[in-house]
Order: structure tokens, then C-alpha cells, then sequence
């Protein structure tokens, strides 16, 4: 291998680093200041469905958690997944993520219970899952197919989550997000053939 190129892979990977240490610092910090500054009075601002004022929580809901064991069951996932979607384009990571939350958090906004809040990192979570488990197909390129049987194998019993189980878990967020991110894929091949990437 190249100098040149081992320094280029060796950059971008400083670069997904950062990204997704950025978001989980973002994480960690919103949810030390919640606990232990606000008392969980942040937590409102997650979606609030048919609420205009639950609007703002499609933007802020997955920064925020109900607790600690809740943000350390996302932190692990949003980790893996992310950097998995990053693997092939860096900038694939915002348009998922921004897709997956518009979708995701217009879903939950739509089809949740009045009066309920809905937060949590798992929107994205999902919505990583769905883009990376259909990319394959949109996509029809080897690697992302093997990425997607790879990802089918280690979290294709993560899809259950989209139905209702417990209660205080955000079906309709896991459902939306994974549909968002299923949306993403599909938007991002279509790209790639455009422009033969």
C-alpha cells in the first residue's frame, strides 16, 4: 500500500472517529447535565406527539435519555452501526442520520400516543440498521452486500424491536427510524448510479 493512500485511510478514519466521538460526548453530556443539573427536566423536549411544541423533538430526542443504563444500551450500538454506515462514504453518515431522524421523528410524531415522550439514540439506532441491512439490495455492489448479510447476522434480531413489546419502549421510533433508514439507502443508490460511484 501507498503512502499516500495508508495516510488517506489513516485520516478518514481519525475523521469517523471524531464524528461519532462527537456525538456520544454529545450524549454523555447532555445526560450528566440532566441527571445531575436539570433533575430530568430536559427530558421534555423529546417528541411529544400531536403537540406543535413536541415539533422541536425530532431535532433533540435522540440526544436525550431516560437514564444511564438507557444511554450505555445506545452508546454500544450507535458506535458499531454508525461507523459501519460510515465504511464506505464518511458522508454518508449525516444523510442517514438526518433522513432518519426527519422520518423517524415525524413517524413517532404522527402515530404516538398524545401526551407520551418519546427520546433516545435508538431512532438513529434503527434507522442505521435498516439503511445497512437494505443497502445491499439498492445498491447491488459486493461490498454492500456482504455488509448487509454481515450486519443481517449480528443484528437482524434487533428488527423485533420495531414491533410493541414493553411497555415505555418507543416502538413507533424504532418502526420510523428503521423506515427512514431504509429510505436513506434507497436514496443514496440511486445517487451513486447517477453519478456512477
Amino acid at each position: 500500500m501507498s503512502r499516500p493512500l495508508k495516510n488517506s485511510i489513516h485520516q478518514e478514519f481519525k475523521n469517523q472517529v471524531t464524528i461519532l466521538g462527537s456525538f456520544l460526548g454529545i450524549f454523555w453530556i447532555v445526560e450528566i447535565l440532566d441527571r445531575f443539573v436539570f433533575r430530568g427536566r430536559l427530558d421534555v423536549y423529546g417528541i411529544i406527539p400531536h403537540n406543535i411544541i413536541g415539533l422541536r423533538g425530532i431535532l433533540l430526542a435522540p440526544f436525550l435519555h431516560g437514564n444511564f443504563n438507557h444511554l450505555i444500551a445506545n452508546s454500544i450500538p450507535f458506535v458499531i452501526l454508525g461507523w459501519l454506515v460510515m465504511l464506505q462514504e464518511t458522508s454518508d453518515f449525516f444523510i442517514v442520520t438526518g433522513i432518519t431522524m426527519l422520518v423517524g421523528g415525524l413517524g413517532v410524531w404522527f402515530f404516538g400516543v398524545p401526551g407520551s415522550i418519546h427520546i433516545g439514540a435508538s431512532i438513529l439506532i434503527f434507522g442505521y440498521l435498516g439503511f445497512l441491512l437494505l443497502r445491499g439490495y439498492f445498491q447491488r455492489n459486493f461490498a454492500s452486500i456482504l455488509l448487509s448479510l454481515v450486519v443481517g447476522v449480528l443484528y437482524g434480531g434487533t428488527v423485533w424491536g420495531v414491533l410493541p413489546s414493553q411497555p415505555g419502549i418507543s416502538w413507533q421510533g424504532h418502526l420510523f427510524g428503521f423506515i427512514g433508514g431504509i429510505i436513506a439507502a434507497r436514496m443514496i443508490a440511486r445517487e451513486k448510479r447517477r453519478y456512477g460511484s
